[in-house]
């Protein structure tokens, strides 16, 4: 068995499960300006943004610096990401002065990386999402009160049953401001404000992830089938159960390396 728990120190919580039930029901109407100003207001500098830096991401971010230009914005910088990601994350901290928080992997997998994690992304997509991508995101949240999420329902069906207000582990509060948006609406903001876009090609990539399992998509498929295509994954783990979890064992990543 391997120990991947990540201790984390227990959040006081503002709302009880009833009050955040209440208000996400409350602002399935609200647009996502209100929804993000009632963070700001609420949750005040204990709080950040988690931004893949994708097309579908700008809005968001661009709403960010309109209404909370500080605000922290969270990267989770993999190593594998496109160069052209790469690229864009730095064009955006440079034009609109963005407060990017680069996170990285803990050293303490060097050992296991060493051995096992050349072929990690193909042999073993799970663990190398929650190496890469959800343990540090557990830890970069630890003692935040609100972690604010671009995700949209219609994206993929584990989002579709997503709440704009859930609580997560150690009471944390995740906000999906952007949750009731869709494809066209995040292109129409885009063109109102003429604002930048990724540059990979978005009819190719419209949705971009690690280069190692990232493909471009065929003209009829959906719009995230070249994240993970052929591995039967669909989410890398930041939005599913996996991320509340504080002591894992193998099972949950069907390990067999001998280690």
């Amino acid at each position: 068995m391997l120990d991947l728990s990540t201790e984390t120190p227990e959040i006081k919580m503002k709302f009880t499960p009833e009050e955040i039930d209440h208000l996400s029901d409350e602002f399935e109407s609200a647009s996502p300006q209100e929804i993000l100003q009632w963070a700001v207001d609420t949750f005040c500098s204990n709080m950040a943004l988690s931004s893949s830096f994708q097309t579908h991401s700008i809005p968001l971010l661009h709403m960010v610096k309109q209404i909370h230009p500080e605000m922290r914005i969270l990267f989770l910088e993999t190593g594998y990401h496109f160069w052209d990601t790469l690229m864009f994350r730095e064009q955006l901290e440079q034009l609109w002065g963005l407060n990017i928080v680069d996170l990285r992997r803990d050293l303490s997998w060097n050992t296991f990386l060493q051995r096992f994690g050349k072929d990690l992304p193909e042999t073993n997509p799970t663990l190398c999402c929650y190496i890469r991508k959800v343990q540090p995101m557990q830890i970069a949240t630890a003692g935040l009160d609100a972690w604010i999420t671009g995700i949209r329902r219609d994206q993929t069906d584990q989002r579709a049953s997503a709440k704009i207000l859930e609580i997560k582990r150690d009471g944390l509060i995740r906000v999906a401001p952007m949750l009731n948006w869709r494809r066209a609406e995040i292109d129409a903001y885009i063109n109102h404000y003429n604002l930048p876009k990724h540059p990979l090609p978005v009819e190719q990539y419209p949705s971009v992830g690690c280069k190692p399992c990232t493909r471009a998509v065929q003209p009829g498929e959906d719009d995230r089938a070249g994240r993970w295509a052929g591995k039967g994954k669909t989410e890398c783990g930041l939005h599913t159960d996996l991320f509340d979890k504080k002591t894992l064992s193998s099972d949950d990543f069907q390990l067999n390396i001998g280690y």
